[in-house]
């Protein structure tokens, strides 16, 4: 009798999954119709297609050129259009609506508020356009049949100096639909430690941050922004793999800052198919995330920037079952340690596990041993 831990997941049940995502970008995350749409009303004439098909082309081409500058320039095209409030409150709902569709129950999404201030808006007014399309986006999809919870971080930029200014923000609004702090932007030359007065008022204030470490230095990013900072979350994370050591025979010896990582339980927010694209891994096959997963690192699945990679988290999902013939199981694993980790209180986080992400995972497995028992089964013939 076949169990159904051994099956593997199709695109169909990928996608009806319950998933958790707490590495999303809202301004990597736009309909490339929407982008359109908002340069012609703002007057912005800079986008290098207008064709919204196209548009989203060139988007993943540029991510994937390699160019750093070409990569960058796409965010420089999104934040453009993303200065009013109705554009805001618009791209929010929308991308409550999009992970919705595609079976995300519970989403925390980033943005820089000191990126949308061109056209006049206070740092209050963004916070609060943001949170409002993210209320629009769960209605809307709640009467489409999905039900999502969507968190905002609050981001701050790395080379910028209004860290402490950001993260005051948002321990305004962390009753008010924003649930942390993050810290973005290129790791070489801007360190976590330069923002240590966001971090320890943070932490003076009993509220979560994570950083992004991790992705493109290496280990003293992410040492920094866990022995340093105290960091809840790493964002990436993905280079703790330099402090694992793997034999020929397959035996596996972890430095201590991985143990460390790993005994500690801290959440490790991977986003497979961005890390391609930056070059922190050269395929699927080759992405640390087999490897962590095999050790029970708090390893999540992330989406990072879904305009730029083309992706969604069905399709990270999709490349990992193809990749490593991860089960439902797996799955289910990856999306409970989401969870856990999410910056919403225990008692919520805990009601989300048992009533929605294992109730759906238990439906899906049932779903494919019916399937399974009837397609085995022989009808028997009927005496003469």
């Amino acid at each position: 009798m076949m169990s159904p831990t051994l099956h593997v997941p199709g695109q169909d049940q990928i996608r009806r999954a319950p998933k958790v995502l707490l590495h999303d970008h809202l301004d990597g995350g736009l309909r490339p119709g929407t982008i359109v749409d908002l340069a012609l009303a703002s007057g912005y004439d800079g986008l290098p297609e207008t064709e919204p098909d196209k548009l989203g082309i060139w988007f993943r081409e540029a991510a994937d050129s390699g160019s750093l500058e070409r990569y960058l320039e796409t965010f420089a095209h999104t934040c453009a259009v993303m200065q009013t409030r109705d554009a805001l409150v618009r791209v929010a709902a929308e991308c409550a609506e999009d992970l919705a569709a595609d079976g995300v129950v519970y989403a925390e999404v980033r943005y820089a508020p000191e990126q949308h201030l061109e056209a006049g808006l206070t740092l209050e007014e963004v916070v609060e356009a943001v949170n409002e399309g993210f209320r629009k986006g769960e209605q809307r999809a709640r009467l489409d049949g999905h039900r999502i919870r969507v968190g905002a971080l609050l981001t701050a930029m790395r080379h910028a100096a209004r860290s402490l200014e950001i993260a005051e923000l948002a321990n305004r609004y962390r009753d008010q639909g924003v649930v942390g702090f993050d810290i973005a932007g290129a790791e070489a030359g801007f360190p976590p430690t330069r923002h240590l007065d966001a971090f320890e008022y943070l932490k003076r204030e009993n509220n979560h941050f994570t950083i992004h470490a991790g992705e493109a230095f290496g280990l003293p990013s992410i040492w920094q922004a866990l022995q340093w900072c105290g960091a809840d979350r790493l964002g990436h994370g993905v280079r703790i793999i330099d402090d694992i050591e793997v034999a020929e025979d397959g035996g596996v010896k972890l430095g201590r800052l991985a143990s460390y990582v790993r005994d500690k339980r801290i959440p490790l927010e991977l986003c497979p198919t961005s890390n391609l694209q930056t070059g922190a891994a050269a395929s699927y096959a080759d992405h640390p995330i087999g490897l962590l997963r095999k050790l029970h690192f708090r390893a999540t699945v992330n989406t990072d920037n879904r305009l730029m990679s083309g992706t969604s988290m069905s399709h990270e999902f999709e490349k990992l079952t193809e990749t490593f013939g991860y089960t439902l199981d797996d799955m289910q694993w990856f999306t409970v340690n989401a969870m856990k980790s999410a910056f919403i209180p225990f008692d919520e986080r805990l009601a989300m596990i048992n009533d929605v992400i294992k109730p759906g995972y238990a439906e899906l497995k049932s779903e494919w041993l019916f399937e399974q028992t009837a397609a085995t089964s022989v009808p028997s013939s009927s005496a003469g």
